[in-house]
């Protein structure tokens, strides 16, 4: 039996992908329209297992690329998305069997559901993170060596511009964030062009139909006055790391992220308490009374306390009440290779990565 994304699938992805965000990938809201205006046009998008991907088909993730609180104010079209996606097509001179999501937290979860609806492919249920991280190499592709060029990058305006070669992934990363901020600190891109031999190595499984199980989950506990917050551990197998109230934040917009860092005074049980989180698009670390909680890879997401609903950096304010969940990363991320990537260490922290289950069991 085939399975599509519909526009039910659309309400429960968007709610599911902002938890495997970790705060950042962008309001899958704006995402979540592009998609719904190609999908109400009367068009399906399949939603396909790696298994079923040919090995020798290409594939390509369709991505928006920036800090997210530049979204607010420069909306996409989505036309953006697929001129990204075209260009690159053209430049390989082959059309890709299908497309992916480069990571499946917040907007990144829904562009390639919108970029499949126009284009008439199949998205593949995978991604390449299995949350959100917010530079290109931060990918499961680059712990398998495969490149993310050629890429390509497309604004609002109609500019559109190829890089062809770097000799590194993070070199990707340096050269689009620089493109990226001329373009106005946002862009759609294309990129990490693969045959489905390497997908079905490289990319993580089933991230889709997960983001959707946990919007689905938190859908019905709302419906059925359940408990939404053990609706949301209970599907992603996470903890409940701290509740207190936004005290002091602050944000800014640099080198293409949004960074910051968040004070959160605690409540209920977490009284007399205080956690600080570091924030570069997305949670990096967690910090309880001086000593580290959480840390990236595992997941630190935020949810409003009454109703579960998850809240992006972007979105935060003072006096907000928060429930810090904390839940554990994929374990291609806990490898060697993959803490060398995104590791604690990467973002100048210098406390040793451990499992959020070695802390809070």
């Amino acid at each position: 039996m085939e399975n599509y994304v519909g526009l039910e699938d659309l309400e429960a992805i968007a709610l599911g992908a902002p938890i495997l965000g970790t705060g950042g990938g962008g309001d899958p809201y704006i995402g979540k329209l592009i998609a719904r205006q190609a999908i109400s046009d009367g068009k399906q998008v399949p939603l396909i297992g790696l298994k079923e991907v040919p090995d020798r088909a290409l594939v390509i993730a369709s991505a928006m690329m920036g800090a997210p609180t530049v979204f607010i104010e420069k909306v996409p079209s989505g036309d953006e998305a697929v001129a990204a996606f075209l260009a690159l097509q053209e430049f390989l001179g082959e059309k890709a069997y299908a497309t992916y999501s480069i990571e499946a937290g917040g907007l990144n979860s829904t562009i390639p559901i919108g970029t499949a609806a126009k284009l008439g492919i199949p998205l593949i249920d995978a991604d390449g993170m299995g949350r959100a991280f917010p530079e290109i190499q931060m990918v499961s592709p680059t712990l398998y060596d495969i490149p993310a060029t050629p890429m390509a990058l497309a604004d609002e305006k109609g500019d559109v511009v190829i890089l062809q070669h770097t000799i590194t992934n993070r070199w990707t990363e340096r050269l689009a964030r620089s493109i990226t901020i001329d373009m106005g600190g946002s862009a759609m891109i294309a990129l990490y062009p693969m045959t489905g031999k390497q997908a079905k190595k490289a990319l993580i499984a089933g991230s889709i139909s997960f983001a959707r199980r946990i919007g689905d989950r938190l859908l019905r506990a709302w419906k059925m006055r359940e408990d939404p917050l053990e609706a949301i551990l209970a599907e992603t197998k996470g903890y409940l790391a701290f509740r207190g109230k936004v005290v002091d934040l602050e944000r800014r917009t640099e080198r293409g992220f949004a960074q910051g860092t968040l004070k959160l005074a605690g409540i209920d049980e977490d009284k007399d308490k205080e956690l600080v989180v570091h924030f570069q698009n997305e949670n990096l670390i967690a910090e309880l009374d001086g000593q580290v909680l959480v840390s990236v890879p595992d997941l630190i997401a935020m949810v409003d306390t009454e109703t579960s609903v998850p809240i992006t950096t972007e979105a935060l304010r003072y006096g907000l009440r928060v429930a810090v969940l904390a839940i554990p990363c994929h374990s291609k991320w806990r490898s060697a290779k993959g803490l060398e990537v995104v590791g604690p260490g990467y973002f100048g922290y210098h406390s040793p990565y451990r499992p959020v289950e070695r802390i809070l069991r």
